[in-house]
């Protein structure tokens, strides 16, 4: 047409043009005894290009498929017009359109319920990791396949210079990067531009082991905030003991309160008052906890009170201000250095969320109620049983599990011939209510000290 800006790729197998009232190039193709057309969405004419190749590649490879396997293309489209279901049209959208779709109502319907800094690592996940690999691929090309090769090619070191500072994925930023790339899918799946999710499950799954969660046993904590405290009153530097002493009251009061690191550093100081427990009569804190939960409680051990206090008489803060904001990091990395505990004996890096399981481990080798310690840490029971009460020897009571079975009594001699059930003598009341006579003791517990 006269109106149309037309150009030709692949010795006139594909026509790119733009008609006179579109700013986007479209692409088109005749092959299988009808016209393809497809919108490429660019206004670059070079990228609209590009995107026709990949896009006459596609339809030209769905073409051949067609014609090898007719029957079952033809009974697959048999049921789902049976379905009343619409075919596939897989080439109309790409990942990137879905990406942009879930994004822009991810924000809208999560607004106050999720924390921001959640949502924005949606956005995250998607500029910096999967847009980068999916780009435009077609949805109806996102196969289990192609999935497991996101997983391969973010375990795979890079070549030359940028090997040296590569270090792999950890396993939670993989399973967040997976738990994106699902959401988006399913956005695309209300939308009717797929039918089905693909199968997104790890082909080769570990094993169902649970390693526990790294803590400080009571030794370690003792140590460590007897290091804390050391620095706090002797610090390397002067001008370091404004951050010794304020790491010193960080480690005290996360370890008498169960807070993640991010909800404390979001805590302020109207945040938190200081009543009296109604059942011990003891100090505790009353802590008004904003997190990834939601907005929550928290009452404290009574040692957190302390800390709290010399925190609030320190600069004479307003109510409005954080209490603990951004904690020095490296100050505690090096304290940890210094006391050898940076790891535990299973390799897992201590880092400031071991002060939150350590107050769950300690208040589960204390005996506390599984239930309050869930209710207290915002966390699930399920949760604690899993990662905490699952290595800790004190949540096993002994008195439950050495129980031992009363032994049997003898069994009754034969009756004497012609004597009767009533004409049996009554045996005693007294010796109905004996007690069985005790078992001997076990070799195990004789040995055993008293």
């Amino acid at each position: 047409m006269a109106d149309e800006e037309q150009h030709t790729l692949l010795d006139g197998k594909v026509h790119v043009y733009r008609r006179a009232n579109s700013r986007y190039w479209q692409c088109s193709t005749y092959l299988g005894s009808r016209n393809h057309r497809q919108s490429t969405r660019e206004e670059n004419l070079a990228a609209a290009m590009d995107f026709a190749r990949d896009w006459y590649m596609d339809v030209y490879t769905e073409h051949r498929v067609r014609n090898r396997g007719g029957e079952i293309v033809a009974a697959e489209e048999a049921r789902l017009r049976q379905a009343r279901l619409p075919a596939p049209r897989g080439r109309s959208h790409t990942f990137k359109e879905a990406a942009e779709g879930f994004l822009a109502e991810y924000q809208v319907l999560t607004f106050g319920e999720r924390n921001a800094v959640y949502v924005e690592g949606k956005a995250r996940h998607v500029r910096l990791r999967l847009e980068p690999f999916f780009g435009r691929a077609p949805l109806h090309r996102m196969t289990a396949g192609r999935i497991q090769a996101y997983r391969v090619s973010r375990m795979t070191p890079p070549e030359g210079d940028a090997a040296k500072d590569w270090k792999p994925p950890a396993r939670s930023t993989l399973h967040q990067e997976l738990v994106t790339l699902r959401q988006i899918l399913k956005w695309a799946n209300r939308q009717g531009w797929i039918h089905a999710l693909p199968d997104m499950s790890a082909p080769y799954r570990q094993s169902g082991k649970i390693s526990h969660r790294a803590w400080f046993s009571p030794e370690e904590y003792k140590r460590l905030y007897e290091a804390t405290r050391e620095r706090a009153r002797t610090p390397r530097k002067e001008r370091w003991r404004a951050q010794s002493e304020k790491l010193h009251d960080y480690v005290l009061f996360m370890a008498n309160t169960g807070l993640r690191p991010d909800e404390a550093s979001r805590l302020q100081f109207r945040d938190v008052s200081v009543i009296a427990d109604p059942g011990s009569g003891e100090r505790i804190l009353q802590i008004e906890v904003r997190g990834k939960r939601g907005v929550g409680f928290c009452k404290s051990m009574p040692g957190a009170v302390l800390p709290f206090e010399r925190l609030s008489k320190r600069g004479n803060p307003a109510a409005a201000d954080l209490i603990f904001g951004k904690v020095q990091r490296q100050l505690f990395n090096a304290v940890l250095a210094e006391l050898d505990l940076k790891h535990d004996r299973e390799g897992n890096v201590r880092t400031a969320y071991s002060l939150r399981h350590t107050y769950i481990c300690l208040r589960l080798m204390e005996g506390a109620d599984i239930y309050q310690i869930a209710k207290n840490c915002r966390t699930s029971v399920e949760m604690i049983e899993k990662f905490y009460a699952s290595h800790i020897a004190g949540t096993i009571d002994a008195a439950a599990v050495n129980v031992r079975k009363a032994a049997a009594r003898p069994a009754a001699g034969p009756k004497r011939p012609g004597l009767t059930p009533s004409a049996k003598a009554p045996a005693p009341k007294a010796a109905a209510r004996r007690p069985p006579a005790r078992r001997s003791a076990s070799p195990a517990s004789e040995a055993s000290p008293p």
